[in-house]
């Protein structure tokens, strides 16, 4: 398993996404499988803590590093971290390898199959595959997450209840958010006001009204963390330059809001920033043009596919749609949308499946890329086992390990 940064889990540990199911209420059918296993091992391993608006908890990002350092030593996988991905090696249309970089210099990595879960299509677009990608200025937001240290909990949570925010409250600025209405009054951890005040005080340009969002936890020591606050419209997650201008600008928007909830929210007054993320939050580069392409009907119509992979559940979050499972509705994952055109020997994993843009709203979500993580895993082993291509492999073969592994598949 290879792996850019130091530690494994993705934007859990790297970006500090704390709120891995922060969809899930009492009615919401849930997926079942490797994701649910990260849950459960966090919260037995003292890496986790209640959420506040849903029924699930919140992953600590820097625990987790050493649950996911566990996960992967008893599964038995060779990790490889701190190489950076470069070059596919190819045979033809046939990828057999990649290309890394380290501190050791450059290394060639042979493989049967390859499974691309690098969140930008890295490995598939470098080896030629079909990917596709909206322009920037139509890209979800990227975030520079952040977390605040000296809290005091119990008056900030009595400001929290004295002052309940709601989905509803997500539409502010420049952004609209369509909802199904039943969204609307449900509890939500937003902040907003304390940035208000502050443009009006000055401490934030008075242009500048894309910082607000939620937080994902408090803890009796005075943590505030996975803080969501910061929205950057415009950064392109595959140009470096992009990259380079968010992370700093990230990090300026991120202070300007510390000071704000310093003086303009009850129970901050004497905290300070605790840590950033140790990279920026991507939403949305490239996918790729799968054999089949998720729709908006999909996602929204509970689709069922034969060759499903595992469930999610009706969560539709990003291009100003948020829609919560709070029915017990959900849809299938199909196969097909792992496999990308062009490229032979790849499957590929997480936010970059092939699919529209409400598709994808629903399936970049970390639980949904635990979904297809899992399928991408399962069919790789089982595609070297049977000696059968991507392309060609008897699905019931996956599906019979995906249930033996505790999936959830119809």
């Amino acid at each position: 398993m290879l792996e850019r940064f130091g530690c494994f889990g993705g934007n859990i540990t790297a970006v500090g996404v704390e709120g891995f199911a922060w969809y899930r209420h009492e009615q919401t059918i849930d997926t079942e499988g490797v994701g649910i296993e990260f849950e459960e091992r966090a919260k037995a391993m003292g890496a986790a803590v209640k959420e506040p608006q849903s029924d699930s908890h919140a992953l600590d990002g820097e625990a987790f590093k050493v649950v996911a350092d566990v996960l992967v030593e008893e599964a038995g996988i060779v990790p490889m971290l701190h190489r950076l991905f470069v070059a596919p090696v190819m045979d033809g249309d046939v990828i057999t390898g990649a290309i890394v970089e380290s501190k050791a210099g450059r290394e060639a990595i042979l493989a049967k199959r390859v499974i691309d879960a690098t969140g930008d299509a890295d490995v598939a677009y470098r080896a030629g595959a079909v990917t596709l990608k909206n322009p920037k200025e139509e890209m979800i937001g990227a975030s520079v997450m952040f977390s605040m240290s000296g809290v005091d909990k119990t008056r900030f949570i009595e400001h929290v209840k004295a002052n309940p925010q709601t989905y509803s409250d997500w539409a502010y600025g420049e952004w609209d958010v369509e909802t199904t209405g039943k969204e609307d009054e449900m509890f939500s951890p937003f902040l907003r006001k304390p940035f208000e005040e502050a443009r009006k005080a000055g401490i934030i340009p008075e242009n500048l009204d894309t910082i607000a969002g939620t937080w994902g936890a408090i803890y009796d020591s005075g943590d505030l963390t996975y803080l969501n606050l910061v929205h950057l419209l415009g950064f392109d997650g595959t140009d470096p330059d992009d990259l380079t201008r968010g992370e700093m600008e990230g990090r300026k928007q991120a202070m300007m809001a510390v000071e704000a909830m310093r003086r303009f929210n009850p129970g901050c007054e004497r905290a300070k920033l605790r840590n950033f993320g140790m990279t920026i939050g991507i939403r949305d580069t490239r996918k790729i043009d799968a054999i089949y392409n998720m729709t908006s009907h999909d996602v929204r119509e509970e689709a069922r596919f034969e060759d499903s992979i595992g469930i999610f559940p009706e969560f539709i979050d990003g291009y100003g749609i948020l829609i919560l499972p709070t029915t017990g509705r959900y849809f299938h994952l199909p196969y097909r949308t792992l496999l990308p055109r062009g490229v032979r020997n790849l499957i590929c994993a997480g936010r970059i499946t092939g699919g529209d843009k409400d598709s994808h709203a629903a399936t970049r979500n970390m639980m949904c890329c635990a979904v297809t993580g899992q399928g991408a895993g399962v069919a790789a082993a089982m595609s070297v086992r049977h000696g059968q291509a991507f392309e060609g492999l008897d699905i019931k073969l996956v599906q019979q390990e995906l249930l033996r592994q505790g999936v959830r598949l119809h």
